[in-house]
């Protein structure tokens, strides 16, 4: 894994002689009908991997002497990836197949293939649960012997289940036990042909989080462009499709927002290279097998250019952002995104990075949380103040410091027990994080500034407050005298006390200590108290000095978040701060500022969320380093290779 925003990621998948960058598609070659020859696939559009089905070559005996006498690579002439089918698919459309689970598996592995597949039981929406419980029985039942046949070989086990969450779980975790190198989705074909894109969404969330996090997700059989950002933002790494040459014999063009059919175009809503100086007439001109391999043409071209959209999404953490747009396009995967909305595991939450460049764009309709947003405010849950009154301010978006920070003073001044929320679309926001991206970014139209409802308000104070005794809501729009009328008339005149404002960047400060650092508030406070600030020329604190002079840490102005110093992390070290210890080898190219690598920690304490920091000790319990997460403390269990924790300083030798 080289990049990630929660469970989406960009990897690279090692065979035994490629290296495959994922997320990915892989186009079905059919050895017999090539509407577009391998070997274009790899030199002009850039595909790294295909699958073919090893049954058809099997099947057919001039295939199957040219593939055992020169391997799949040269009877296909493609040398990138190649990953092979098992004929499953085959007993689903045709009733049955006659070749052999271990002889399927040992042929794959004689011609060479780079991934090939065991011989699973394909479990179909129409069958019976217990078919289906028989079919995930079978499927797992099979695993151990298909392993040895493959005897090296890097081999799928596909997870069925049909649309049995409860069996999808099953299969998953009993697939995991075997060593395989992916593992496909599979039985979904049905769905897609008949737009069931929630159950999906319900079978990928039953399945991931049961899928060892070392291991490729393939959704078999899914190639639609428009499927892609959900699949990938729920970890899918791996697609095949022969959609691109299906479509295409039925004069249908695959568009990133959906399928259209040639007929019906008088232009071309799109430009692709193979549609370059044609129009829809001239295209229907075409000879049937000339049209046929056009069109295939187009389809692959807006599939790979979706999946670099994907890719790029990913490095810009904006995946949700493409998601959101997409659902928009089908009415099916609207229904579908809404569901996953609702039912948000709390494991991609988690594994999301609560801090991002830049914001994030919402809109009244978006019935729950993206994870972008819900990242923080899992963080949030930890938010617990003494403060008997609480001061709600509704109506606009940030930058709320310059909006309201002279009545925020005020109000310290005047009722040092109130503390400050804004009412943002996502929930209440204490001030102290007032400039923390992405809830100071939340882009959308000004009617998302409307009022929480009361019930939301409720639940929000009685989760950060200990028992709130009084509530008074104001308005942006009111101007500071009303607002503060409003106050008083609520909670009374209150008192008249200098508070200087250094005090209330350094609640603040010691508020994200809490939160991004994931330490109690007494450490907080030890370490944050008699501090001194540098300001930059808005008046923002841009360093924090203890009081001896040592610098500590710095706020980020571009996301909210924190930057800990070499001194900060010592200070740190022993609380309850996420730490990793990692073994001999790796002690002293981290003292000397290195990366930590997967493979090399014996030991994670405390919760690692990707994107916040994190300290680094050895096996005597010594502080050595510190740095960012890039990787939960479940895919650190699982990962050999990859960067684990982006070391920011060593202690040195």
């Amino acid at each position: 894994m080289t990049e990630r925003d929660g469970w989406a990621r960009l990897g690279k998948l090692h065979t035994s002689t490629h290296v495959l960058n994922t997320p990915c598609l892989l186009p079905v070659i059919n050895p017999n009908i090539r509407t577009v020859e391998p070997r274009e696939l790899w030199e002009r559009y850039g595909f790294e991997a295909l699958i073919t089905n090893s049954y058809v070559i099997w099947k057919h005996d001039k295939l199957k002497s040219k593939a055992l006498e020169d391997g799949v690579h040269a009877l296909l002439d493609y040398p990138g990836v190649i990953m092979t089918d098992s004929g499953t698919f085959q007993n689903y459309v045709y009733g049955d197949v006659e070749v052999g689970i271990e002889e399927i598996v040992s042929f794959q592995r004689d011609i060479g293939v780079d991934i090939a597949t065991m011989l699973d039981v394909f479990g179909t929406p129409d069958m019976t649960k217990e078919e289906v419980k028989e079919a995930v029985r079978e499927t797992i039942a099979r695993a151990g012997v298909s392993i040895d046949a493959a005897e090296g070989t890097l081999l799928n086990g596909p997870i069925q289940g049909g649309v049995h969450a409860d069996l999808r779980t099953q299969s998953a975790v009993g697939m995991a036990e075997y060593g395989f190198g992916v593992h496909p989705i599979g039985g979904i074909v049905p769905l897609m042909e008949r737009q069931r894109y929630r159950e999906l969404v319900e079978i990928i969330l039953a399945c991931r989080e049961h899928i060892p996090w070392n291991r490729p997700v393939h959704i078999f059989g899914c190639g639609h462009p428009h499927l892609f950002p959900i699949c990938v933002a729920l970890g899918a790494d791996l697609f095949d499709s022969a959609a691109y040459a299906l479509f295409a014999r039925d004069d249908r063009m695959l568009m990133p927002w959906g399928t259209v059919k040639l007929g019906d175009l008088a232009e071309f809503p799109i430009a692709t290279e193979a549609l370059a100086g044609q129009t829809p007439a001239s295209v229907m001109a075409l000879a049937d097998d000339a049209r046929c391999e056009l069109l295939a043409r187009h389809n692959l071209e807006v599939t790979a250019s979706e999946l670099a959209r994907c890719r790029q999404a990913i490095r810009d953490g904006t995946i949700w952002k493409l998601v959101e747009e997409r659902s928009h396009t089908n009415a099916a995967l609207r229904e579908a995104t809404e569901y996953l909305y609702e039912h948000m595991p709390a494991g991609l939450v988690s594994a999301t990075n609560p801090l991002r460049d830049g914001g994030v764009r919402t809109s009244q309709d978006l019935p729950t949380t993206p994870p972008s947003v819900a990242a923080l405010g899992r963080l949030l849950t930890s938010y617990v103040s003494g403060a008997k009154q609480a001061i709600l301010v509704s109506g606009a978006s940030g930058p709320w410091r310059d909006k309201i920070g002279g009545l925020v003073h005020t109000i310290a001044r005047r009722w040092p027990d109130a503390e400050v929320f804004i009412e943002t679309p996502m929930g209440l926001l204490p001030y102290s994080l007032e400039d923390v991206s992405p809830w100071t970014h939340l882009m959308g139209p000004k009617s998302i500034w409307s009022s929480l409802s009361e019930e939301d308000i409720e639940f929000d104070l009685e989760a950060m407050l200990a028992g709130v005794e009084k509530t008074v809501r104001i308005s942006i729009d009111n101007g500071k005298q009303m607002n503060l009328e409003l106050i008083e008339s609520a909670l009374g005149s209150g008192v008249n006390r200098e508070v200087e404002r250094v005090e209330l960047d350094r609640k603040m400060i010691a508020d994200k200590v809490r939160y991004f650092l994931d330490v109690d508030e007494p450490t907080s406070e030890e370490l944050i108290s008699n501090s001194t600030f540098v300001y930059s020329k808005t008046h923002r604190v841009r360093n924090v000095h203890a009081s001896d002079g040592e610098h500590l840490l710095s706020p980020r102005m571009r996301d909210g978040g924190l930057s800990l110093t070499l001194e900060g992390a010592r200070r740190l070290h022993g609380t309850a701060i996420p730490t990793v210890v990692v073994n001999e080898d790796s002690v002293p190219f981290t003292r000397k500022g290195r990366n930590v690598m997967h493979g090399f920690i014996v030991e994670v304490k405390g919760e690692l969320t990707p994107g916040l920091p994190c300290l680094v000790e050895d096996l005597n319990g010594e502080f050595i380093g510190h740095g960012v997460s890039l990787c939960t403390a479940d895919e650190v269990a699982c990962f050999t290779k990859g960067i684990a924790i982006k070391i920011r300083d060593g202690i040195g030798d």
